[in-house]
């Protein structure tokens, strides 16, 4: 049924409950799984589309974050027998570069969080969750973190 499992993540608490479900299913499956982390390189999503400022020590970071979550996705696949694939792209627009990823990769199901770093208002879906369920080819499976004592 499902032959390539795309995990979308940002490196937050809220994406481990969704790697686990992903890798989870792809074992089950044996399907491979794809990890992959947008940078979002978008300068007016910052408020910085006119400023002349340089952010590329910014997109660096950011990269090196979606290398440590990726590492972290590889670690948790490889310890449940589930082979991987990993990446890390810069985008304008994220939604569309996991459209992309999907299309290239034929991924059959995209496992993701409902929220992620940028969970503003925790009772909507999250922005970049939203877009994809709404534009995916393909099914996507989101997955709610843990709530906190607070919640």
């Amino acid at each position: 049924m499902y032959e390539n499992i795309l995990f979308l993540t940002d490196g937050s608490d809220e994406s481990l409950q969704a790697l686990n479900d992903a890798v989870d299913i792809a074992s089950q499956y044996d399907a491979t799984l794809h990890a992959l982390y947008v940078v979002d390189t978008d300068r007016s999503d910052a408020g910085l589309e006119d400023g002349p400022m340089d952010l590329t020590p910014i997109f660096e970071a950011l990269r090196d974050q979606g290398e440590k979550a990726i590492r972290r996705a590889r670690d948790a696949a490889e310890d449940a027998g589930v082979s991987v694939v990993e990446s890390v792209r810069d985008a304008p627009v994220v939604h569309r570069a996991v459209n992309d990823y999907v299309a290239e990769n034929d991924v059959d199901l995209v496992v993701m969080a409902t929220h992620g770093r940028r969970g503003l208002d925790r009772l909507l879906l999250g922005s970049v969750t939203e877009r994809v369920v709404r534009t995916a080819d393909v099914p996507v499976l989101t997955v709610r973190g843990k709530p906190t004592p607070a919640e």
